[in-house]
């Protein structure tokens, strides 16, 4: 395809974006009106279904369709990086420590808070359907606590206690249990990723049926990609160049 040709079908392409972009502003509420169509639906459904987190009931039960799309693309998004930045035998060779002096108060701060942003992270996922958080901030948070390590000097730690084959193995188990659950549900309640299982009470750890159970898997598929991505980038950082 030449360039000109390029131009142009870029150019058809955003020109359509654009229009459907106006259709859509154009037919927004007003802003500060009292029609709220999207909250008015799905506060309901979020109180029947016993989920105090709104977000949380929306992302896993109301589009949890969404969601599996957006975790697949976590997942793309590994797959790719492993594929582009796998270091070759020779390489591996190359990979030297890290170096650099490194605050004390910073290797104890670091040492500190990685018990504590762990268990704040599993906090996050595990009750991402009481309060704000969920699978996607909570898998975040747990990934960057055991970064913490890197940032204390201690990379030869983080290489040691960094389970990278293990993570590769939770990410495909999540995302593939995510469709499991969704296949549950339409052989169950007649609809994909339906939220089949007991509601329970209100407020209650054990409630809101799917919804904590699909917000642990994508807490799972999170932390471990990013585990995996960050581990690719590292070791490509620290690969000593060659002189010529």
């Amino acid at each position: 395809m030449t360039p000109r040709a390029r131009t142009w079908l870029c150019a058809a392409g955003a020109l359509g974006v654009a229009v459907l972009l106006v259709t859509a502003f154009l037919r927004m509420p007003e802003f500060g009106g009292t029609l709220h169509a999207y909250r008015d639906l799905a506060l309901p459904a979020a109180i029947a279904r016993a989920t105090p987190n709104l977000v949380s009931s929306v992302n896993f039960d109301l589009r949890a369709l969404d969601t599996l799309g957006e975790e697949t693309i976590v997942a793309a998004a590994v797959v790719g990086t492993l594929s582009l930045l796998q270091p070759s035998p020779e390489e591996r060779q190359r990979i030297e420590p890290q170096r650099g002096y490194v605050l004390p108060v910073v290797k104890l701060a670091g040492y500190l808070m990685l018990p504590v942003t762990l268990l704040l992270g599993i906090d996050v996922v595990v009750h991402g359907h009481l309060t704000p958080g969920g699978g996607f901030q909570g898998g975040v948070v747990l990934a960057t606590g055991w970064h913490l390590l890197y940032i204390s000097g201690s990379y030869p730690a983080l290489a040691r206690l960094r389970p990278i084959d293990w993570c590769e193995y939770a990410e495909a188990a999540a995302t593939g249990l995510y469709v499991v659950a969704g296949l549950t549900g339409l052989v169950a309640g007649g609809a994909f990723l339906a939220n089949v299982l007991p509601k329970g009470e209100f407020g209650s750890l054990l409630s809101a049926g799917t919804v904590p159970v699909l917000s642990i898997l994508v807490g799972i598929e999170v932390a471990a990609g990013l585990v995996v991505l960050l581990a690719q980038f590292l070791g490509q950082g620290l690969i000593r160049e060659e002189k010529s």
